[in-house]
């Protein structure tokens, strides 16, 4: 049996209410990730980076195409359903890493394990273990009391703790200096390539483009796209009920 792909992008649409209609926000014809394959997407603001990420996460609805994670069609799915696959098959890692504040940081990756099929018996060794690897000696202290790398290798562990296939980086640099950065960037990769998850990330920095084999500029990409006309339909395939 052929193991899917960690991600497969056919005929990617998306418009903000108010867009012109002949234009589109997203708009990326076609786009694959192998497994553990790392991909720095690029361009510049305001050309839908982040926009296609949350996409890709099933956080927000296309107009039109399919988007393929792990072999499953994450817009088919509705509900808690979808939250259920989102938490256990993409790991997400945010520029300003949304952690829960109030909340140590073994619990943070505790709370993403909720999520996981391991046994909830051993959900504290994998979080413990997680964090000791990345090098955090105090899994009880709360994160809002944390340094902000330690605050970042928390949001590490917690993207990667159900061995997700795909991890989704947003921007994980943009308000790092250049030392900060290159050490973020160890980190998120060395993290991933552990995980065997495949890495999309996503940057307007010119700095990360010496770590990455392949980039994938997200202008080109859509300029390869077909003419639409002004209304599409959404692909046959996908589930009639959306999320709540």
């Amino acid at each position: 049996m052929t193991t899917p792909l960690a991600l497969e992008i056919h005929e990617l649409r998306f418009r903000y209410p108010g867009t012109p209609s002949a234009a589109w926000t997203v708009d990326v014809p076609s786009l694959e990730l192998g497994r553990a394959e790392p991909v720095l997407l690029q361009g510049g603001s305001g050309t839908g980076k982040s926009t296609l990420l949350f996409l890709v996460a099933g956080l927000m609805e296309p107009q039109h195409g399919r988007v393929l994670i792990n072999g499953e069609n994450i817009h088919q799915l509705s509900g808690e359903k979808r939250d259920l696959f989102r938490g256990r098959t993409v790991g997400m890692i945010f520029q300003t890493f949304n952690l829960l504040n109030g909340f140590t940081a073994l619990e943070n990756v505790l709370a993403a394990l909720m999520f996981s099929d391991l046994p909830p018996r051993n959900h504290r060794d994998r979080a413990t273990s997680l964090l000791d690897s990345l090098g955090i000696d105090r899994p009880n202290q709360l994160v809002e009391r944390l340094s902000v790398g330690q605050q970042q290798r928390v949001a590490a562990a917690r993207a990667v703790a159900c061995e997700p296939a795909l991890v989704l980086a947003d921007e994980p640099t943009a308000s790092l200096d250049p030392a900060n950065a290159e050490v973020a960037m160890d980190l998120i990769q060395k993290v991933t390539l552990e995980a065997r998850a495949a890495l999309l990330c996503t940057s307007h920095d010119p700095r990360l483009a010496t770590r990455f084999e392949r980039i994938v500029d997200l202008e080109a990409l859509s300029s390869q796209s077909e003419p639409a006309a002004a209304t599409l339909e959404l692909s046959t395939d996908r589930a009639e009920e959306k999320p709540e």
